[in-house]
């Protein structure tokens, strides 16, 4: 089940992409509901999605603190 969210929040983020706001209000709101391990899989996953989306760097300083 844990692995489902973590997905689905992954395809939400993918689909919110194009709005650098709303993708960080959606990063906020998965950060409440995932879990420890799950956080750090998302951010090695965020790392990797942003590398050629300037315009969504400041979503990754959301994860890392």
């Amino acid at each position: 089940m844990a692995r489902a969210i973590l997905d689905y929040t992954k395809t939400i983020l993918k689909k919110v992409s194009f709005d650098a706001e709303l993708f960080c209000k959606e990063l906020k709101k998965a950060v409440k509901r995932l879990l420890p391990f799950e956080i750090e899989e998302l951010r090695i996953w965020l790392l990797q999605f942003t590398a050629n989306k300037p315009d969504l760097y400041p979503s990754i300083a959301l994860i890392e603190a």
